[in-house]
């Protein structure tokens, strides 16, 4: 898990207006409790090796999510964040985000997600950095973009934005696509949690961490690249190991 880098968040504390506060970046778990179980299929097992999932992205592509609120579809257009654009394409088309939950969402701010529901698929792609893309979308209503922890430190989390975020531009959030159907799916996404599921807890413990404490959260049933096969199967649920106001911006 990240966050938006220590050098720029005295300037979100002054300069954003709507949220929470900014969280550390959690211990590992530890690799060997994968929470997969011997019956997960290939896709399952091809998410803990991020170095595998390298495909370059169509120039233009439509993803859609089937959520427990109903679905929406992002557009991606690769040339204006390729990096950015690849590693969605990946995530999605290797069922990353099914069963994941939208465990911030802010009123007018952004709906943020993308940690696993499966602590050990977490783990893998904690390190799973990709470099940053130059900043050629600005971050309007619609757009989603990668949650950071400073420069050149993308993984996997994702925000779209629910309001005018262009102050984010300057900070180095890079949009890599924008939701041209459903953008009324994602306004009702719960939000009533505020600030409260702990990332560091989501990461380590996964889903049932979020259904035991947090059960009005929604969730995605389904992502999809549209035109492409989904995956098999969707990695399975762990078992949890032990363990106004300014708002910062979106953080891994």
């Amino acid at each position: 898990m990240k966050t938006i880098s220590v050098t720029l968040l005295a300037l979100v504390v002054i300069a954003l207006p709507v949220c929470g506060r900014p969280q550390a970046v959690p211990p590992k778990t530890p690799a060997a409790k994968t929470g997969i179980s011997t019956s997960s299929q290939a896709t399952s097992r091809a998410l803990l090796h991020p170095a595998l999932l390298k495909a370059k992205a169509p120039a233009i592509f439509k993803a859609r999510f089937t959520t427990t609120k109903g679905d929406f579809v992002i557009e991606v257009h690769r040339d204006w964040s390729p990096l950015g654009a690849d590693r969605f394409y990946n995530l999605v088309k290797n069922g990353f985000y099914n069963r994941a939950h939208f465990f911030r969402v802010v009123s007018g701010f952004v709906v943020q997600f993308g940690l696993s529901p499966t602590p050990g698929v977490n783990t893998a792609w904690h390190d799973a950095t990709i470099q940053d893309d130059p900043v050629t979308q600005t971050n309007s209503k619609g757009s989603i973009t990668f949650a950071t922890s400073g420069p050149n430190t993308r993984t996997t989390q994702l925000f779209i934005s629910l309001g005018d975020n262009a102050r984010l531009d300057a900070m180095g959030f890079s949009p890599f696509g924008k939701v041209i159907e459903g953008m009324d799916v994602v306004e009702k996404l719960y939000s009533g949690y505020g600030e409260a599921p702990d990332q560091g807890r989501i990461q380590a413990e996964g889903k049932p961490y979020l259904d035991a404490n947090f059960p009005q959260l929604d969730s995605i049933k389904l992502a999809r690249i549209e035109g492409v096969a989904p995956p098999v199967a969707a990695h399975k649920a762990a078992t949890p190991t032990a363990g106004a106001k300014t708002t910062p911006a979106p953080k891994n």
